[in-house]
């Protein structure tokens, strides 16, 4: 078990103060006085290690399973004990331009908080640092903890969105620069694989926005009663956060758009040299043809300039095509 715990710490009145190691004992004695709340970080539990956790703390097993099973979408559920949100960190990868999101699952109940974190995107040991540096939000109880984790996941959000908005302008640059043919596939192949990043990002952010509009609303068992102006706040950065990214989506679908018709006027472009030098090579090819039939009566077959005649017949015409289609932009 003590592998899963992360980090498992008492705080009074604000303040972290050492406890029994006992989870029962804990509990207890978080209890007792009732301005303390015991918070206990998980990692990817197994079934078997969250069992004494969930049976301690009363957890719904409808909660658990969700916590264990690490595939929810963002979401707030109110049990008879507790209080079950889900929230997804993203994380952006420098090397790869990729995202990625993470699970951050948190009970809320009495005198206690449990969060379940999957992956490691999750900022919980910095949230865990920023809120024992400020003991007035921490003397809250478990509120200020889910305020806290609400908060920081939505403010990297923003940091993620604008790291997005720096390579969806490169990616820009790169469509509308001049490039040849060979490029296509390769732009084609960015544009798709940068519209899955921006869905794994609305994936996380978009559900998010429900809970955070019940919490900020409405009376929530489990939550601080003064609580909802920062709720409101988290909520307000949430939806500056799905605004730019929807503004990147609808870019990036204009960008896509924009590729396709370059692509579609580069391959017109092209068809027309092609039919242009056909057509010129078909000219010399007919006089040819029609003077390489080997009948015996044709006009001009025994005329001594006949030959020099023809030649300057084809290369006459040959030129005047030319000249034509370079004049109407063809060649």
């Amino acid at each position: 078990m003590r592998a899963v715990i992360v980090d498992c710490a008492i705080y009074r009145d604000g303040r972290r103060t050492d406890g029994p190691a006992d989870l029962s004992d804990a509990l207890d004695e978080a209890r007792a006085t009732g301005d303390a709340f015991l918070w206990i970080g998980l990692h990817e539990p197994t079934e078997k290690e969250f069992e004494l956790v969930s049976s301690e703390f009363g957890l719904h097993p409808l909660a658990v399973e969700d916590a264990l099973s690490a595939h929810q979408r963002p979401k707030l559920e109110v049990y008879d004990d507790s209080l079950f949100a889900v929230i997804k960190p993203v994380v952006y990868e420098q090397a790869s331009d990729t995202v990625t999101a993470d699970e951050l699952m948190a009970f809320i109940g009495d005198s206690f908080v449990v969060t379940v974190r999957h992956g490691e995107g999750a900022p919980l040991a910095a949230v865990r640092r920023r809120l024992e540096a400020e003991p007035e939000v921490l003397k809250h109880g478990p509120t200020a903890v889910l305020y806290a984790i609400s908060d920081a996941v939505v403010d990297h959000y923003i940091v993620v969105a604008g790291e997005l908005q720096v390579d969806l302008e490169e990616l820009e640059t790169e469509v509308f620069a001049p490039t040849g043919v060979g490029d296509t596939k390769s732009t084609a192949s960015r544009i798709y694989t940068f519209k899955r990043q921006i869905l794994e990002f609305r994936r996380a952010a978009g559900p998010l926005s429900a809970p955070m509009a019940r919490l900020a609303s409405a009376d929530v068992p489990f939550v601080h009663e003064h609580s909802q102006p920062f709720f409101r706040d988290v909520g307000d950065h949430l939806t500056r956060a799905n605004e730019y990214v929807e503004g990147l989506d609808r870019l990036l679908s204009d960008i896509l758009s924009a590729h396709l018709a370059q692509v579609g006027v580069r391959q017109n472009d092209d068809m027309r040299k092609i039919s242009a030098w056909a057509a010129m090579a078909a000219v010399p090819t007919m006089v040819a043809g029609i003077y390489g039939m080997n009948f015996e009566h044709m006009p001009e077959l025994r005329w001594v300039w006949a030959y020099p005649a023809v030649i300057a017949l084809m290369a006459a015409v040959v030129f005047g095509l030319y000249r034509q289609f370079k004049r109407r932009g063809w060649l």
